[in-house]
């Protein structure tokens, strides 16, 4: 404790006196530990009288009040009433609780006659509350039989062997928005990382598509300036033409207006419309169930690695970069295993299941 000077100035003083007044050490005599340390004599003679009779620990730690100075401002109730009022809503032109908020609530409540906001902190701290927020979260209807039937087709799909016949495919799709500079960012220096302006310019927004064979490991991500049927067409066509030529493939997507057979047609004849239709067996995630597609965890990985924390304010480059991302995925051949059964599903989910 000494070497690394852990713990309060006062305990460490304490050890050093302790360690001064040793007989098989310095052996030093009261007067001269007092004048070392700049204490009295008394209190040297008092903490050789703890050592002897209360024993080291408390003479190095010091006596402990059996109280505090003063009683603590909320007790189990209050606390229980804080976390509460907490987790209740905020009132009317507040988004959310701030400390002083609640503090002041406490007050107009009369659970306290004062508190500060500090102490309503260190209470919300320790039970663990001081930094939970609102969470947007996709919450599943109760006792839905069309959300476990088209839950469980899914599942049933992820479940199947690899298939080189007949490949699965995840899709999925997010809006991007194309954000120009309007001044010329600083590069990194030694001393500081790169600088950018807070000022940007939009210019546009964008739609990134993402095809994933989750069991062989490849992906592949490009953007399209618009979200239509049309584009939704195009790009399913394109991967039809080229990686899947003269193949059927089992397609998962969300069951978005965009992704239908009519938008093959929109976009194509209706002899090559239909050619695309009969090679491509749709299994479409349940509304709310978008947590089911695996694309979607693809497009999660791509946004942290290669969109986060940067401005790309043009389409090609945008296309550009998605490439290089997925390329250099694909090289790593990294698959999916997806551990979620229907099994699970009917343990975990039950409260999804209608009642027999």
């Amino acid at each position: 404790m000494i070497k690394r000077l852990k713990g309060s100035s006062s305990k460490v003083r304490r050890a050093y006196m302790l360690l001064q007044a040793d007989v098989n050490g310095p052996g030093w005599t009261d007067a001269q530990i007092a004048a070392a340390y700049h204490v009295r004599t008394r209190t040297v003679e008092k903490l050789r009288e703890r050592l002897v009779t209360e024993g080291f620990a408390n003479a190095l730690h010091g006596k402990q009040r059996a109280h505090p100075p003063t009683p603590p401002k909320l007790d189990g109730e209050g606390e229980a009433q804080l976390i509460a009022l907490r987790l209740g809503k905020p009132p009317v032109g507040y988004g959310q609780w701030t400390l002083r908020l609640l503090a002041d609530q406490l007050v107009q409540l009369d659970i306290v006659t004062s508190i500060c906001p500090e102490t309503v902190r260190k209470t919300l701290e320790k039970n663990g509350m001081t930094k939970r927020m609102v969470d947007y979260w996709v919450i599943p209807p109760e006792q839905d039989a069309e959300f476990v039937a088209g839950m469980e087709e899914v599942l049933d799909t992820y479940a199947q062997p690899l298939d080189l016949q007949q490949p699965l495919v995840c899709m999925d799709e997010q809006p991007s928005q194309l954000l120009l500079e309007t001044r010329v960012p600083l590069p990194a220096t030694a001393t500081h990382g790169t600088r950018v302006d807070y000022e940007y310019e939009r210019n546009g927004t964008a739609c990134i598509f993402m095809f994933a064979e989750p069991l062989s490991g490849w992906r592949s991500a490009t953007a399209r300036a618009q979200r239509t049927k049309a584009d939704w067409a195009q790009e399913v066509a394109r991967l039809l033409d080229t990686r899947y030529a003269g193949q059927r493939i089992t397609l998962v997507m969300d069951n978005l207006n965009t992704h239908t057979k009519g938008a093959l047609y929109t976009m194509f004849e209706p002899a090559v419309a239909r050619a695309y239709v009969k090679r491509i067996d749709s299994v479409y995630t349940p509304k709310h169930g978008s947590w089911l597609n695996i694309a979607e965890c693809e497009l999660s990985a791509l946004t942290s690695q290669c969109l986060t924390g940067r401005r790309i304010g043009q389409l090609p480059v945008l296309q550009q970069e998605l490439a290089a991302w997925a390329t250099r995925t694909n090289d790593q051949q990294r698959a999916v295993d997806w551990h979620f059964k229907i099994d699970d599903a009917r343990v975990k989910l039950k409260r999804l299941y209608p009642n027999f």
